[in-house]
C-alpha cells in the first residue's frame, strides 16, 4: 500500500472488531455463530435515558454545534460525580467529553506522549492501549501479571520497569479484559512507588467502574500523592448499556484537560448533542436501579460461565472481580491437533473454535497475553450455556 502512511501501515486493526466482522460474515452464510467477542452490553438502553434524549430532541435547543468539551452543565454533574462518588476532587473545568472513552484515552496520550516516551501499560490490557502509544510515538512497556494473582500486577513488577523515559502508567480497573479489580490497599502500593516519580502521568480507565462484584471501586486519582498528575477516564458505555451513543469523559489536571480539549478540536470537535443530553439524564438518577439489576445479572452469568468453564479439563481459570469477561489460560491446548488442524498459539486456537465450534472469542494475543482467550459474558444465558458446551467439545478434539 505504497500511498498509505507508514504510521497507518503499522496500526494493526482492533483485534475484537476483526473478530466481530468475522462472525458477522460466517453467520451470513448461514453458519449459527454465538458472538462472545464483542465487550458490549446485551442490554438495551434504560428507558429513562432513552425518553431523556427523544426530549432532548423535541425541545429543539440541542441541534447546533456543543462545546469542544461538552455542555457546561454536564461537565458540572460529571464533576460532582467524580468528586462525591470517587474523591476526585472536580469542577467543570477539569472535564472533557469525547466520542467514548477511546477518544478520551487517545487524547490523553496524544497530549503527554513525545517520540521515544515509554508508557507503562499493566497487561493484559485493553486492545487499543499499546497501539494509541505507538501511534502517537510512544513506547509501550509491558508489565505483565499471572493468573495465580488474578493477573494484577505488584508495585515491585511497576518498580522494575519504571526507566527515565517512562512518561505515563495506562491501566484500566475493572479490567478488560481480565475482570480484575484493583483494592483500596492494592492501590496504595502504587502509590507508593510512583510518589517517587513526579514526572510520570497516571491514567486510570474506570470504564467499567459500575460493574464490580467486590463492592466500592476505588480510584487511584482520589490518593493525595498523585491527584495532581492522574487522569482518570470513565463513560456510559458499559454501566449504562450505552454503547453506541458513544459517549465518555474524564477528569484531569486543568492544563492537562485544556491540552485534551484542544486534540479533540482539530480531531471531531465535540461529542454528539444528543448523546451528552442522554448521559444528562443518566448521571443525574442517583439510584442507578437499572444498572445495579445489569451488575446483578452479570455476576450470575460470570457464576455460570466459570463452573461450565471449570469443567474443561487442563483449561486454567480464576475469579474475575468485575467487568464481563473471564481470560482463561489455554496454554494446555497449544501445540495440538485434532488430527488435521495443528494450533500453534492463541490466535490459531480462536479461528479454530470459531470454524470448528462456531463460537467467536478473541486472542489473548490482541491483550498482550499468548496463552488466553478472551470469553464475553455479555450474552444471554442461554448463549452461554451452548457456547460454553461447544467449547468443551471442541476442545475435547484436540490431543
Amino acid at each position: 500500500m505504497p500511498f498509505i502512511s507508514k504510521k497507518v501501515n503499522a496500526l494493526a486493526e482492533s483485534a475484537t472488531l476483526a473478530m466481530a466482522k468475522k462472525a458477522r460474515e460466517l453467520k451470513a452464510l448461514g453458519l449459527d455463530i454465538i458472538n462472545l467477542s464483542l465487550g458490549e452490553p446485551d442490554f438495551k438502553t434504560p428507558q429513562y435515558i432513552q425518553k431523556g434524549a427523544i426530549e432532548s430532541i423535541q425541545s429543539e435547543k440541542f441541534f447546533s454545534y456543543p462545546p469542544v468539551a461538552g455542555y457546561q452543565d454536564l461537565r458540572e454533574l460529571i464533576a460532582n460525580k467524580f468528586t462525591k462518588e470517587n474523591n476526585i476532587q472536580s469542577t467543570a473545568e477539569n472535564i472533557v467529553i469525547s466520542n467514548g472513552a477511546k477518544q478520551c484515552i487517545y487524547n490523553l496520550i496524544c497530549s503527554v506522549v513525545d517520540p521515544g516516551d515509554e508508557v507503562i501499560i499493566f497487561a493484559p490490557y485493553w486492545v487499543s492501549y499499546a497501539d494509541i502509544v505507538e501511534f502517537c510515538g510512544g513506547k509501550p512497556i509491558l508489565v505483565r501479571g499471572s493468573i495465580e494473582n488474578r493477573y494484577k500486577p505488584t508495585a515491585d513488577e511497576l518498580q522494575a520497569h519504571i526507566t527515565p523515559k517512562t512518561k505515563a502508567l495506562l491501566y484500566s480497573s475493572p479490567c478488560n479484559p481480565t475482570g480484575s479489580v484493583f483494592s483500596k490497599e492494592e492501590l496504595q502500593t502504587f502509590v507508593e512507588v510512583l510518589k517517587k516519580y513526579p514526572n510520570i502521568w497516571i491514567f486510570a480507565d474506570e470504564i467499567y467502574e459500575h460493574i464490580n462484584f467486590v463492592g466500592k471501586n476505588y480510584s487511584i486519582g482520589s490518593f493525595e500523592e498523585v491527584k495532581d498528575r492522574t487522569a482518570t477516564i470513565n463513560g456510559m458505555s458499559k454501566g449504562f448499556a450505552m454503547t453506541g451513543w458513544r459517549l465518555g469523559y474524564l477528569t484531569a489536571p486543568k492544563y492537562l484537560a485544556l491540552a485534551c480539549e484542544k486534540v479533540q478540536g482539530q480531531v471531531t470537535s465535540a461529542a454528539s448533542s444528543i448523546s451528552q443530553r442522554a448521559a444528562f439524564v443518566a448521571l443525574s438518577s442517583t439510584e442507578l436501579t437499572e444498572t445495579k439489576k445489569m451488575r446483578y445479572i452479570y455476576a450470575k452469568r460470570r457464576d455460570l460461565v466459570l463452573e461450565m468453564l471449570n469443567d474443561i479439563p487442563n483449561l486454567k481459570t480464576y475469579i474475575p472481580d468485575g467487568a464481563f469477561y473471564i481470560f482463561p489460560d489455554i496454554s494446555a491446548f497449544l501445540h495440538k491437533t485434532d488430527g488435521t488442524t495443528f494450533i500453534k498459539n492463541a490466535d490459531e486456537l480462536s479461528i479454530y473454535l470459531l470454524e470448528k465450534g462456531l463460537v467467536s472469542l478473541v486472542s489473548g494475543t490482541a491483550f498482550g497475553s499468548e496463552t488466553s482467550i478472551r470469553i464475553s459474558y455479555a450474552a444471554s444465558e442461554k448463549d452461554l450455556i451452548e457456547a460454553c458446551t461447544r467449547i468443551k467439545k471442541t476442545l475435547f478434539h484436540l490431543k
